[in-house]
């Protein structure tokens, strides 16, 4: 059974009002099955929900909306060091972090507090204080949106890169993901190279003896300080990637700019940071009709009423050309742009 398609609840985390051709909460394979099935008879494309907190979504889709809420935490193999776990696609990514740190099962805390499912989380490669999600994925599970076939994807085969993967690039747009496989450690370690939660863990005193409670907690404490609540402010988190850029012209911007944050990547590139770009570029704080760009981070658009994709993306593209102007920088988009369907 299909839900009601025009509900006025808004399902993603900028609160934008867009009107689908239809709208499924699937909660088993069967129902997934079925799903797909009616969308390829009415000839409509699919597009698979989590939470909606990584997506800028236009006004009208000519598409299923599948809200995915499979879930599920199955325990596939254990050993003295490492622990495998297949973990349902609409299961909420930060609930599994904390689970996983309460089982002695360890590596995601400094991905904690990130929002949305974890059916989403190997599409964009998320990442965060010097981790990414890549190294922990053993397989990914899906089914073609046309014609709900499965298809498994093993950590090589996913193509992960920077805020990148497969889901975005050959394959987007034509899977559903249903469950994600991680192997994680038994033994603590923890990963506190990133300068913010250096820091953080030294200003605690736990320089010498972090935990990964210790890691979890600091990363929490840092994203509430840094990030504003969807819930309170309507935002999608990180909207531009930290731009990568040939090393020439970093060593350039360098000598331009002596204060700006330059990271290295490889031997020929190295990585922008998009906040430091945007908020030099004099956006920070700013606001253009009914959106704007957060007080505290200017990574971070809000929808303070406007209610429209249209809108927010207007405001992306000004300053992507204002930043491209000053710096000869181009920045991308982070979020998923659900412009094509509609």
């Amino acid at each position: 059974m299909l839900d009601a398609p025009n509900s006025r609840q808004p399902r993603n985390s900028l609160r934008l009002q867009t009107q689908a051709k239809a709208l499924r909460t699937v909660h088993t394979l069967t129902e997934l099955k079925d799903a797909l099935t009616w969308a390829q008879n009415h000839a409509l494309a699919v597009l698979p929900l989590g939470e909606g907190s990584n997506v800028v979504l236009q006004p009208q889709l000519n598409a299923l909306v599948l809200v995915i809420k499979l879930l599920g935490r199955e325990k596939l193999n254990e050993t003295d060091g490492h622990v495998t776990l297949r973990i349902g696609a609409g299961e909420n990514w930060h609930a599994l972090v904390t689970w996983s740190l309460e089982q002695g099962y360890y590596g995601l805390e400094n991905l904690a507090l990130i929002p949305g499912t974890v059916g989403a989380a190997p599409i964009q490669n998320i990442g965060a204080y010097g981790c990414e999600l890549a190294p922990f994925v053993t397989a990914v599970h899906s089914r073609y949106c046309r014609d709900g076939s499965a298809l498994s994807l093993s950590r090589e085969e996913c193509g992960f890169g920077y805020r990148d993967s497969v889901f975005k690039q050959r394959l987007a747009d034509q899977l559903v993901i249903t469950h994600v496989d991680l192997q994680l450690a038994k033994q603590p370690a923890v990963n506190t190279q990133y300068p913010a939660l250096q820091s953080a863990i030294e200003a605690a005193g736990q320089a010498n003896n972090a935990t990964p409670q210790n890691v979890y907690d600091a990363v929490v404490a840092l994203r509430r300080a840094r990030l504003p609540d969807p819930a309170i402010e309507p935002n999608a988190g990180s909207f531009f990637k930290n731009p990568v850029v040939p090393q020439d012209l970093a060593v350039a911007l360098q000598q331009q700019y002596p204060g700006i944050p330059v990271f290295p990547v490889n031997q020929q590139q190295r990585k922008l940071a998009a906040a430091w770009l945007i908020e030099q570029a004099g956006w920070k704080g700013q606001r253009l009709g009914g959106v704007g760009i957060h007080s505290g981070h200017a990574l971070v658009l809000v929808n303070y009423g406007a209610n429209s994709g249209p809108a927010i993306l207007a405001l992306a593209a000004k300053i992507q050309a204002s930043v491209a102007q000053k710096f000869a920088v181009q920045l991308e988009i982070e979020p998923r742009i659900y412009g094509a369907l509609a």
